[in-house]
């Protein structure tokens, strides 16, 4: 178990190594002038067009170049913006890492806790209630997230006033009620989907000869659920949360971009948009290094969940 860890530890930094050349490498992939792709083919400074290419090592191999450049981002050093005044990159995406950290957090313990909440209750229940549930999902499977937030926009921000429609908010609470709404128009597809894949695991496990059995041999049926059905069906529901989890990341930028919550994803598409590469670059390193690190989190959960895809099993049936 160990070793696996270990390994995949490995298997994580390489991956981020290979990531983050890729995302470097684009700039030298662009056609046409590094420096005029970089300033968006805009007239700059001569001094701006120095940094750039101190910055970016534009003079040196694409390997020694690439090395220089990891070794500043490592410290947190991302260059500077060029459309807010060569401001540094890591002052102006630091706050907006908070927002969006606590945009995914709440939207990502909405879909555990009302998805597979709601999805074991469908997958153990039949009649009215499994109807009820199926009927939600399906509906909520079909709002996308930006029709999400109009909607709840105009009835509990507008109409009813009952929560804040603009702005992160300030403090740790007062941040959380300014996001609760953007978290509900996030999460709500995911919470249908994530319902429903829990609902079909259940299900599944509900019918198989040994759970069965058990009910038979007049085990409880809460510990029957606990032990023998939700404990098996939390493989493909810890599969689809993480890929969820990570999925929620990229999806911010529209939420965040109807609630102005100054989130990173926002921000992405305003420095897509001015042609802000520095910045475009670092934000999109972030989002992919954190999709790869919650991915390792799922596999090693899959390891304490069932202990059949422990390693040492894996090598007594490759030999077998």
């Amino acid at each position: 178990m160990a070793r696996f860890i270990l390994w995949r530890l490995v298997a994580l930094v390489l991956t981020l190594l290979f990531a983050s050349f890729v995302v470097f490498a684009a700039l030298s992939l662009a056609p046409g002038d590094p420096i005029a792709f970089l300033t968006g083919g805009k007239t700059v400074p001569p001094e701006t067009v120095a940094a750039l290419k101190a910055q970016y090592h534009l003079d040196d191999p694409l390997p020694l170049a690439y090395l220089h450049w990891l070794g500043s981002a490592l410290h947190g050093d991302f260059g500077q913006s060029l459309s807010s005044g060569g401001e540094n990159v890591s002052t102006l995406i630091a706050p907006r890492i908070v927002s969006t950290l606590m945009l995914v957090t709440i939207s990502s313990i909405m879909i555990l806790v009302v998805g597979v909440g709601t999805g074991i209750v469908g997958g153990l229940r039949t009649g009215a209630t499994d109807t009820v549930i199926l009927t939600g999902s399906t509906i909520a499977l079909a709002i996308p997230s930006f029709v999400a937030a109009i909607v709840l926009i105009s009835i509990f921000g507008v109409n009813l006033g009952w929560f804040p429609v603009f702005g992160p908010g300030s403090g740790f609470f007062d941040r959380i009620y300014h996001l609760f709404l953007p978290a509900i128009a996030l999460s709500l597809v995911w919470v249908a989907y994530v319902g429903r894949v829990t609902r079909a695991a259940v299900m599944s496990e509900s019918r198989r000869e040994h759970v069965q059995t058990a009910i038979s041999r007049g085990i409880p049926y809460p510990t029957v659920v606990r032990r023998h059905v939700v404990r098996n069906a939390l493989i493909p529901i810890t599969t689809v949360a993480g890929l969820t989890v990570g999925g929620l990341i990229a999806g911010a930028a529209v939420v965040e971009q109807a609630f102005s919550t100054n989130g990173l994803g926002s921000y992405l598409v305003n420095a897509v948009q001015t042609k802000d590469f520095p910045v475009v670059q670092a934000i999109v390193l972030i989002l992919v290094a954190s999709f790869i690190i919650i991915n390792t989190i799922v596999d090693l959960i899959y390891m304490y969940v069932d202990p059949r895809l422990r390693p040492t099993r894996q090598k007594q049936g490759s030999a077998a």
